[in-house]
């Protein structure tokens, strides 16, 4: 009877970490993918303030049809500052220079991403009236 019970502690010890293990796990995924609808929403409302500048006209302090002149101090003035609880952000080029048919915002979250070494980071792309993330440069 003893050596039962001995193996019904040890089968339920294997259980429980076996439990514990799998709910780290789905904890950190969670946490991760959560980060990363952060990033987006804040690239999302980075990405309209950059159209914004786009469409207002060069007297009022836009790019009047074009983003030549568009930094992240611009856009930034509009929400908050590129570095907060969700991540840091980045406009490519700062400033922007030339005709660029597009601008990309980089967000570099706070959580570890799916390869499990490298901060979440999305990639969006900003046109004068659409934008697309590239999920192939994300984390």
């Amino acid at each position: 009877m003893g050596q039962q019970q001995l193996l019904l502690i040890i089968l339920g010890t294997i259980i429980v970490g076996i439990a514990v293990a799998v709910g780290i796990t789905m904890f950190n995924d969670q946490a991760a993918a959560t980060n990363r609808d952060e990033v987006v929403n804040d690239l999302v409302h980075y990405a309209s303030a950059a159209q914004g500048y786009y469409r207002r006209p060069r007297i009022l302090g836009g790019g009047g049809g074009s983003f030549t002149g568009l930094s992240m101090t611009k856009i930034t003035a509009v929400y908050q500052h590129p570095q907060h609880l969700n991540g840091t952000y980045s406009l490519s080029p700062d400033p922007v220079g030339g005709t660029p048919p597009f601008v990309t915002l980089t967000g570099v979250g706070t959580e570890t991403g799916n390869d499990g070494v490298s901060k979440v980071k999305v990639v969006m792309y900003v046109y004068r009236d659409s934008i697309m993330v590239d999920e192939s440069l994300g984390n």
